[in-house]
């Protein structure tokens, strides 16, 4: 293959992400409504086979989402060189409804819609988030309480990112 003129590696100079690209990369070709194709190059965060590993279209028809062994890049593709990596890390589920993209890790919830982050919501767990479903305004699932060693259904409002219930607090 010849790689097109434009390409970008994710993350860039990050500090402690020096030996990202040793880890392993996720190679995905772009082709925007407006011009050229280019290449993305994006880090695995981590090499276990459990974090995920995809490319999503996010709210907004510019917009693309890749997620790396649980790093998730978020950029324009009009503007590759402008990405925004997550400060979750991992992410361990991708969920799409309503308008957003719900990415779940082991103890919040963030929501990107259009123009960027809607939201993340408090911590729902002490470690480790299930969620059972996202739709009809609102994401369910469960959260480990440390104290009662139980999991705790919480319900989180997919408009403002408000929570209730959950095993943290």
């Amino acid at each position: 293959m010849i790689a097109p003129v434009r390409q970008f590696v994710w993350p860039m100079a990050i500090a402690g992400e020096e030996d990202a690209m040793g880890r392993g990369a996720v190679r995905v070709m772009v082709r925007p409504r407006v011009g050229g194709m280019f290449l993305l190059t994006c880090a695995l965060g981590f090499r276990d086979p459990a974090m995920p590993t995809g490319v999503w279209g996010c709210p907004g028809e510019d917009w693309i989402c890749v997620v790396a062994g649980g790093y998730g890049y978020l950029a324009s593709t009009l503007e590759p060189e402008k990405v925004t990596l997550l400060g979750m890390k991992p992410v361990v589920e991708v969920w799409e409804a309503e308008g957003l993209l719900v990415f779940v890790g082991f103890q919040t919830l963030l929501g990107f819609g259009v123009g960027g982050v809607k939201w993340e919501t408090g911590r729902l767990s002490w470690e480790g988030l299930r969620v059972v479903s996202v739709g009809g305004g609102e994401c369910v699932g469960f959260g480990w309480d440390m104290r009662t060693d139980r999991e705790v259904e919480f319900r989180v409002d997919l408009g403002s990112g408000g929570h209730v219930g959950g095993g943290w607090g």
